[in-house]
């Protein structure tokens, strides 16, 4: 992920749908060559490997069961501050010395923050992975927290939501559409926090923080690449082994959506903004959250809708009436709690926003009423399936599948079942999950070019 984009929302929950829809077959991870190896530590972090000896590289990342959305109230942007904290000094090594030696071996590494999760990461050769564990379970403990680097660093955020928040009317828009379209869950708070909040955290915030979560009873290690499991359990006991089992957490229970049954809209007129747009968004369930068989029926929904040049949105809208310079549909199935199913589009030429946006929405209404056919239900199903050839490129998307679901509440057989799952879902299942985008139940943020007062 850039680094300078794992705190918005929209890049976070991209990276969550693709992660949970190209995971491998059951069939395909039994083999010798992609067999998942999984396991407990004795301090109970949990060890994920996942071979693949193409390139002599490994990706190693480690997953918390932290982020904004587990954040007490008051003390926004805690857990991205966080994520800042953990690259500084420790009791074992400086201030930039990890980095350094990443570098120094001609690795790479970063970290990023999300509403259910914190992860760092990094990609070496394999003879540098036990050097990284070491350094990375130093830092699970041992950081050195004291009043300046606090406030160095919180200056540091500061700037980034100026820049990247403050600064970027997409951001801000899609900052006040969560906050409007969850009324209870805490996925209404942006993960990079509120600017006056972030201005308060403090050594005693940062403190409290690190020693309730950063533990390794409440993470997950994340392995892919050309190793031996016998060879990364032995170093894993040797590094995160011997550090010592943190406080049991209670469950991860927050506080639940109420029914929506209200239409809402945000208006966001910008100088800086050059094309007129809009987003609708529904909460429905996650992967963690659905019944059976719901949320990939989303998935599906998503993909048949507006997924990419073969979806019905950019079929009709941008081909056919050539109305839309833009358009399509997404749904954020990673997520520990109820999530967003969205829709999208933009004007071109002489098309007006208001034209694309009664377009978008008679597409929804369309399978609502009349579901979708036997073979564009076949197509999309074969897209997701064969995504996974794509996913094992990168061991990266290896890495984040497995990490990503197992932070949200699923498991190593939910991954190496999700093919499956999806196969079984019918034309039926899709109709009934498109039930859920009820015009008047919808959240639409408009984002307006100054002179246009309308949409």
């Amino acid at each position: 992920m850039k680094p300078d984009a794992h705190w918005l929302r929209r890049t976070v929950l991209t990276l969550a749908v693709v992660a949970i829809s190209v995971a491998p077959t059951a069939a395909e991870t039994a083999s010798s060559e992609w067999k998942v190896t999984d396991f407990l530590l004795s301090n109970g972090m949990e060890v994920v490997i996942i071979p693949d000896r193409r390139a002599p590289i490994v990706t190693h990342m480690v997953w918390y069961k932290v982020g904004s959305a587990d954040e007490l109230p008051g003390k926004s942007g805690i857990a991205h501050f966080f994520e800042h904290l953990m690259f500084k000094a420790t009791t074992s090594h400086a201030t930039g010395e990890f980095d350094r030696a990443v570098a120094a071996i001609g690795g790479s590494n970063n970290a990023f923050t999300s509403y259910d999760y914190t992860a760092f990461h990094e990609t070496v050769a394999p003879e540098a992975l036990e050097q990284m564990m070491g350094f990375e379970a130093d830092r699970m403990r041992n950081l050195i927290l004291n009043d300046e680097v606090i406030a160095t660093e919180r200056d540091v955020v500061l700037e980034e939501r100026r820049s990247r928040v403050d600064s970027n009317p997409d951001a801000l828009l899609e900052e006040e559409v969560s906050a409007t379209l969850y009324q209870n869950q805490p996925y209404r708070i942006p993960v990079i926090g509120w600017m006056q909040e972030i201005e308060k955290l403090n050594k005693t915030d940062a403190k409290l923080f690190y020693d309730r979560y950063y533990t390794p009873n409440n993470a997950v290690l994340v392995v892919a690449g050309d190793v031996e499991p016998d060879a990364v359990k032995a170093m894993a006991e040797r590094t995160y082994g011997k550090v010592a089992r943190g406080p049991d957490l209670p469950p991860r229970l927050r506080p639940v959506e109420p029914e929506q049954n209200t239409m809402r809209a945000v208006t966001l007129t910008d100088a800086r903004v050059n094309v007129p747009s809009f987003s609708t968004q529904w909460v429905v369930p996650s992967y963690n959250t659905a019944k059976p068989g719901e949320a990939e029926a989303l998935d599906l929904l998503a993909e048949i809708l507006g997924g990419g040049s073969r979806s019905r949105l950019y079929q009709e809208l941008v081909v056919k009436k050539g109305i839309a310079a833009s358009a399509g549909a997404s749904f954020a199935g990673t997520m520990l709690d109820d999530t967003s199913f969205s829709v999208y589009g933009a004007p071109r030429g002489d098309a007006s926003l208001d034209q694309v946006e009664e377009a978008v929405k008679a597409e929804v209404v369309r399978i609502a009423r009349d579901g979708v056919s036997a073979d564009e239900l076949e197509k999309a199903k074969n897209r997701f399936v064969r995504s996974m050839i794509f996913a094992r490129d990168r061991q990266s998307s290896m890495a984040n599948i497995y990490g990503s679901t197992l932070a949200t509440g699923g498991t190593v057989e939910d991954v190496e079942k999700w093919p499956e799952r999806i196969r079984k879902a019918t034309a039926e299942d899709v109709r009934a999950a498109a039930r859920y985008l009820v015009p008047d139940h919808a959240t639409t943020g408009y984002l307006l070019p100054e002179a246009q007062t309308g949409n």
